[in-house]
């Protein structure tokens, strides 16, 4: 597993719980979580962002679990 499979999985770990913002995911030292997000999205999973705060800050939502082909 490289290091972007293992920032995903992490990712998915957490959305299957909650959602996480960017900034979250900066403290579990996911640098790039809008490019990970891209990249579990381009894999099938419904996950939706939406804009918080006035830094426009982006919050992700998984809303399935279950990959979408």
């Amino acid at each position: 597993m490289n290091k972007y499979q293992t920032q995903q999985a992490q990712i998915l770990e957490h959305l299957r719980h909650a959602p996480i913002t960017t900034l979250e995911a900066r403290e579990k030292f996911i640098m790039h979580p809008s490019g990970r997000v891209k990249e579990l999205k381009a894999r099938g999973f419904n996950i939706i962002t939406q804009r918080v705060g006035k830094k426009k800050i982006a919050r992700y939502i998984l809303l399935s679990s279950e990959v979408q082909l």
